[in-house]
């Protein structure tokens, strides 16, 4: 497949002034060069001290904008995954004060990854191995409001959804709110459960490959996608390790059942406690099992046996 261009610009914010750096066709595909979530000040020789050292205008960010030309507000803009090129190297960091647990671990921490095309081995001792799924943390288009927004949280738009099915073959639905929709991508991760508990994945440079197209004049209120098939295969294999937390507060009872995660890890597998919670981060899924007896609701950490061996 030839794409036409790679885009290496990139920027901090959403902000529908921004000048695009590439205007494509619906049908039209393009390659971008995804830097990590660190924006370039984490590497494979980083330490912990550098942890401490991020600048956070520098975090998150995004290669584009990209007008689409066509896109109008009240169109879909609908992007394929077509593929991913990894680095073959990534981290994953606790950052004091961000994280589900973040009482609990107030310490920064820093865990470095070199993997190949399948698998993510070593970070957490020579017996794990967690099988890798790349996809894009960041994806989104412009915000109708004037302004830079920041990249950090989700929004109606897209954005940092950190959804791991954003993956190779799946189709996103974008609402686009302003002209050309400006399109832009970045937080590529090699691996992640779903929740990212720490804070962060297996974060990772990469290269991914995108085609757009539009579906005007379909409102959207949020984005939507389609996957090309099973989405936890490659977790699947040796089932799970299923704890749960159950109380009147989701946010409680999520903790509950990933401190429980924890507290198996560091008791029955020897691992300490700040590196069971970045493997929970990075291949651990939290669940809502149940929402609809009140007053209690039931949430489920799925950790997959097959990290284990």
């Amino acid at each position: 497949m030839a794409l036409p261009r790679t885009i290496h610009e990139h920027h901090y914010g959403w902000d529908n002034s921004l000048a695009p750096v590439a205007r494509i066709a619906p049908g039209e595909s393009l390659e971008f060069e995804v830097i990590d979530a660190s924006g370039g000040q984490l590497s494979p020789s980083s330490t912990v001290a550098d942890v401490g050292r991020l600048d956070f205008a520098r975090v998150n960010p995004v290669s584009g904008p990209v007008h689409v030309d066509g896109a109008e507000p009240g169109d879909i803009l609908k992007v394929t995954v077509l593929s991913f090129v990894p680095s073959g190297w990534g981290w994953t960091a606790n950052i004091p004060g961000f994280g589900l647990l973040a009482e609990d671990f107030k310490e920064p921490a820093l865990r470095l990854w070199r993997y190949d095309a399948g698998l993510a081995p070593a970070a957490f001792g020579s017996w794990a191995r967690v099988p890798l799924k790349p996809f894009a943390g960041t994806i989104g288009v412009a915000l109708a409001e004037p302004g830079c927004h920041s990249v950090v949280p989700p929004r109606r738009v897209g954005g940092n959804m950190d959804l791991r099915d954003v993956a190779s073959g799946t189709e996103l639905h974008l609402p686009v709110e302003v002209a050309g929709a400006l399109f832009s991508v970045g937080d590529t991760h090699a691996a992640q459960g779903d929740g990212e508990v720490c804070g962060t994945a297996l974060e990772s440079p990469m290269r991914v490959a995108l085609r757009f197209e539009l579906v005007k004049q379909t409102p959207l209120a949020f984005p939507r996608l389609i996957t090309c098939g099973p989405v936890t295969r490659h977790l699947d294999e040796k089932g799970y390790r299923v704890s749960t937390g159950i109380g009147p507060d989701l946010m409680e009872a999520a903790r509950a059942a990933v401190r429980s995660t924890i507290e198996w890890l560091t008791g029955e597998h020897r691992m300490s406690a700040i590196d069971a919670y970045l493997l929970c981060s990075v291949c651990g899924d939290l669940r809502i099992s149940e929402i609809v007896d009140i007053p209690n609701w039931t949430v489920s950490f799925y950790f997959p046996r097959i990290v284990l061996g």
